[in-house]
């Protein structure tokens, strides 16, 4: 940043302003290891209170219920990161897609965030959770009671992830398979083109964009990264429910490369 005059002139000035700046990064870590203590406290909370009433609830209220409060607690989250001024988001793209029905909403990944980021704007989207997820103390109460799809059967997760979409739902899956390794994408992974033939149903390409790698692959969970961090999320083509597999898995590669 360029010297004012008056930095110039009053080099006291320039020293108030190092040690305000000084300051303001060591507030950095408490903020961020505080904000990461605040997401793992109200996950516990969820999935335990979860694994308690799921039991409890008929099927068709308890998944409803799960998969709005997962959305509930996401929202709440982000708005604090926001009021903290360590996030910046632009999810507004997500809004047109609340009365589409049946879709795959199929995201570039480059960060553990971008499931929050997405089922935080998306109404009752439906996800596909890996199996340490589903066994996790923080987050398995809540995805068995949203009704997530478990990944590691694939056979039964094509055939109830089609069911799902089929009904009307929209589910979010990454066709990358895991998050980026070398940018813009990772070689895509064929799943989510043959849930879409089996259900018949299109696919909204999604892309993810932000400032910086915080969370992608090979980011430690407790290093800091420089805040704010800046999210923009945009809508890619649509592609009609395919008739081959590999034929939409390539279409849909190369827009990826082409739009990132």
């Amino acid at each position: 940043m360029a010297e004012t005059a008056a930095e110039r002139a009053h080099p006291r000035g320039r020293r108030g302003l190092g040690i305000l700046g000084a300051v303001r990064r060591a507030w950095d870590y408490p903020l961020f290891y505080g904000l990461l203590f605040l997401f793992g406290l109200m996950s516990l909370a969820w999935s335990l209170t979860a694994a308690l009433i799921n039991p409890l609830l008929p099927r068709r209220i308890a998944g409803p219920l799960g998969r709005q409060a997962i959305r509930t607690g996401f929202s709440l989250y982000l708005d604090t990161l926001r009021a903290c001024g360590v996030l910046r988001t632009d999810l507004s793209a997500l809004d047109s897609l609340k009365d589409d029905g049946g879709l795959l909403i199929c995201p570039n990944h480059p960060s553990i965030l971008d499931a929050v980021l997405l089922i935080s704007r998306v109404p009752d989207l439906v996800c596909i959770a890996k199996a340490p997820v589903y066994d996790n103390l923080l987050f398995g109460g809540g995805a068995r009671m949203a009704g997530y799809i478990r990944n590691d059967a694939p056979n039964s997760l094509v055939k109830m992830a089609a069911q799902r979409v089929r009904a009307g739902r929209q589910l979010l899956i990454f066709p990358e398979g895991t998050r980026t390794e070398r940018a813009p994408v990772n070689p895509l992974k064929g799943g989510f083109a043959l849930i879409a033939k089996t259900a018949g149903v299109p696919v909204q390409t999604v892309f993810i964009e932000a400032n910086t790698n915080f969370l992608g692959k090979g980011w430690p969970l407790f290093r800091k990264p420089e805040f704010p961090l800046v999210y923009t999320v945009r809508l890619g083509r649509r592609f009609d429910p395919p008739t081959d597999v590999r034929e939409l898995v390539g279409d849909v590669e190369r827009h990826y490369r082409a739009e990132l």
